[in-house]
């Protein structure tokens, strides 16, 4: 197979990025000329994975099939996961797909391109943690199953336990550990309202932070309300606090030993060891190093998401936001439709932080918006926080979508929510 454009990873910006030139290009040539490549035969919004693993999202109606969403937007699709790079001769080589038994479903195939985008994502980061194989890890949809599977299962334990009570220690106080420790309490609640009396348990949340504050990145204002906000719900935040070892059912850290029935990790990011090997240049947390032009160390291959290291400024790298992949797939889109169009684009990638919303749970939200009216920065929170935070949903499925569809997929869920619940309880 040969494609002049080729796309490896369908997180947010890679599928951005291919329904864009393929609306763009038209079913005439973009199901010809550009190939979108993901591991995983259906999209989720990484940002949502907390939902998913808290039950209050369901994966299978969140799920949007790639298979479709490449017919609808004209681009084509293939599942299978990159195992090698010749940069040479511009090919990508796939791994075969097996099934249960182990079977061969799809052999190994190899892929040719005229320009190939690296939009792999990242992981957590572990730090060379001891035990780090006991924690949960929340870095796909299959992760957030998992833990959601197991969570259900601990509870009933613990609703017919004599202790009554359930312990979760979640490592990592960024925007993924704080919205997770809301979501879980939020879904404990909806979780109690189908229990009698006699079955109602308690839920223990400790969120573990090696910093100095929670949300670290955003705004110290952010931080302090978010901080308020999980301490109104009782849930013990360690801040300053170093991870030394994972045990079974133990999470030993600088201030003593923490009981958690369930361990979390959701601390750093560090892109796949993998893409040390792909013969790109890469830096210490393996993100491929790029100019601002998104360009890689080899012509014509380009990073964008996570797995770039992009600069920003003078000594600062492009974030690994879900507004940053957005941007980057509209520049690179425009960069594309261009040298198809055997034309130029010499404006760089020119990143623009539009502030940062975080979910607290139950219609509550912090946040800051960059510019806008009058030319502030605004702090929002409780209500209109969640909406709009909400909102950025929305917008992502707009994009992959169109307005139409997403306003339909947007009833649909609230319908579906009205029949069956807030929460997945299976």
């Amino acid at each position: 197979m040969h494609f002049d454009i080729v796309i490896v990873g369908g997180g947010a910006g890679g599928l951005e990025l291919a329904a864009r030139l393929g609306r763009q290009l038209g079913s005439g040539q973009g199901r010809e000329r550009v190939l979108l490549i993901d591991k995983f035969p259906f999209h989720i919004w990484k940002p949502t994975l907390h939902e998913v693993a808290a039950g209050t999202l369901d994966a299978h109606q969140e799920g949007l099939s790639y298979t479709v969403l490449a017919r609808r937007n004209h681009f084509s699709f293939t599942m299978g996961e990159l195992c090698a790079l010749d940069t040479q001769r511009k090919t990508v080589t796939l791994e075969a797909i097996h099934g249960a038994q182990d079977e061969e479903i799809v052999p190994s195939r190899t892929v040719s391109f005229k320009r190939l985008v690296l939009a792999l994502g990242s992981g957590s980061n572990s730090f060379g943690t001891p035990g780090i194989e006991h924690a949960y890890l929340l870095e796909n949809v299959r992760d957030a199953q998992r833990f959601h599977s197991d969570w259900l299962s601990a509870s009933a334990r613990a609703s017919f336990s004599n202790e009554r009570s359930l312990s979760i220690a979640i490592v990592g106080a960024g925007a993924t550990g704080v919205e997770l420790s809301a979501e879980l309490l939020e879904a404990h609640a909806v979780l109690l309202d189908s229990l009698g009396s006699a079955q109602r348990f308690r839920l223990d949340i400790s969120l573990v932070e090696g910093g100095d504050r929670i949300l670290g990145g955003l705004p110290p204002r952010i931080s302090e309300q978010a901080m308020l906000a999980l301490r109104r719900k009782q849930v013990n935040v360690l801040t300053g606090t170093r991870v030394q070892e994972l045990r079974k059912g133990v999470l030993v850290t600088s201030a003593g030993e923490i009981h958690a029935d369930m361990i979390v990790w959701a601390a750093g990011i560090k892109a796949a060891d993998g893409n040390a090997r792909l013969g790109l240049e890469t830096n210490r947390l393996n993100q491929f190093v790029v100019d601002t032009h998104l360009r890689t160390s080899v012509p014509e291959i380009y990073a964008m998401g996570d797995c770039a290291a992009c600069p920003w400024g003078e000594d600062k790298l492009v974030p690994a936001r879900a507004q940053a992949a957005h941007q980057q797939a509209a520049y690179l889109a425009k960069v594309f439709l261009a040298m198809l169009r055997e034309s130029d684009v010499r404006e760089p990638f020119v990143y623009q932080d539009l502030g940062s919303l975080v979910s607290l749970g139950d219609n509550k939200g912090v946040g800051n918006l960059m510019g806008g009216l009058a030319g502030k920065n605004f702090f929002v929170e409780g209500l209109m926080a969640k909406w709009m935070y909400m909102s950025l949903h929305l917008m992502h499925h707009r994009a992959i979508l169109g307005l139409g569809k997403t306003v339909l997929l947007a009833l649909a869920r609230l319908l579906q929510q009205r029949v069956s619940g807030r929460l997945k309880l299976h």
